[in-house]
């Protein structure tokens, strides 16, 4: 980034004198103009990679050029670097922020969008230093009030979609739970973990402060395996027992070493209404985790 910058810094004498109505043409009339041209040919595949790195359109290349000319050009004119930069935060806020939001609170719904005009009158009230258009005990809200009111609101809106889309999901998982507790060789733990023992430990008992060796594979309700210990150096995994999901956690204080169970884990004591996706766990997902506890470090 800072090789970009300085490149895009010294182009830009380079280019000064160019007319604002139509891209510059080479001038190799000096060593500085030999320069120049080298440099913006060198900077040129990062331009390329950020390019693709914002997602712009190929076919729109020339309209990339000619805004990317204007930032060059703007040099010390602070009303130009303003707008320029207007623009840049803008289409970062669109992009990096609001669109984030959306398909999280809309569970990745494409026909629901926030109000960008509203997005804007609050930004432009804000900046300005306008009171809030929304009162809270009467009085305009702050910026830090208009904050939390909204994590509040997205994690309203999040779970209502969620359960709204995957409500078929949610109760297949928890019947399943329901089912499994009334085998005979299942066990409960008080926070609603399932248990069966498949082989008696009789070693230690792990405090919810240590760290342990052990070795699992973790699976969905429909068999699929999402983890397993296997793909770790010497097929274990060592960790702190606070550092796994709650249910997990739960599981491992009442397992002594030397112990295989099989553990069944609510959505709740998991991964939750979200999921984990990116590890192949869909939201509210009953897991059930094969463990053998190693040892304690």
């Amino acid at each position: 980034m800072k090789k970009f910058m300085m490149a895009a810094t010294v182009a830009a004498t380079a280019l000064l004198s160019a007319c604002n109505n139509s891209m510059p043409g080479a001038q190799m009339k000096s060593t500085v103009d030999t320069l120049s041209y080298e440099i913006g040919y060198a900077t040129s595949e990062n331009v390329k990679g950020s390019m693709m790195q914002m997602q712009v359109d190929s076919a729109y290349v020339d309209e990339f050029l000619k805004g990317f000319k204007d930032g060059v050009m703007a040099d010390d004119d602070k009303k130009k670097v303003a707008y320029y930069m207007g623009i840049i935060m803008g289409m970062q806020s669109n992009q990096q922020m609001l669109q984030g939001i959306e398909r999280q609170v809309f569970c990745n719904d494409s026909t629901k969008e926030l109000s960008r005009k509203n997005y804007l009158a609050g930004v432009v009230a804000g900046v300005k230093g306008e009171p809030a258009t929304i009162l809270v005990d009467g009085k305009p809200m702050t910026a830090q009030e208009a904050y939390n009111y909204a994590t509040v609101a997205m994690d309203s809106l999040t779970k209502i979609n969620l359960e709204r889309r995957y409500g078929k999901e949610k109760k297949a998982n928890e019947d399943y739970m329901v089912k499994l507790a009334e085998e005979k060789d299942i066990k409960k733990l008080q926070n609603g973990v399932l248990y069966r023992v498949l082989k008696e430990g009789t070693g230690k008992i792990p405090a919810d402060t240590a760290t342990v060796v052990v070795k699992y594979e973790g699976r969905l309700i429909n068999d699929t395996i999402f983890d397993t210990s296997a793909n770790q150096e010497n097929g274990v995994a060592t960790f702190p027992v606070k550092r796994v999901i709650p249910g997990f956690s739960a599981a491992l204080t009442h397992m002594p070493v030397g112990s295989e169970w099989e553990i069944i884990i609510p959505w709740n004591l998991a991964y939750g209404e979200q999921g984990q996706p990116q590890g192949g766990i869909p939201p509210f997902s009953t897991l059930i985790f094969k463990v053998t506890l190693v040892e304690i470090k």
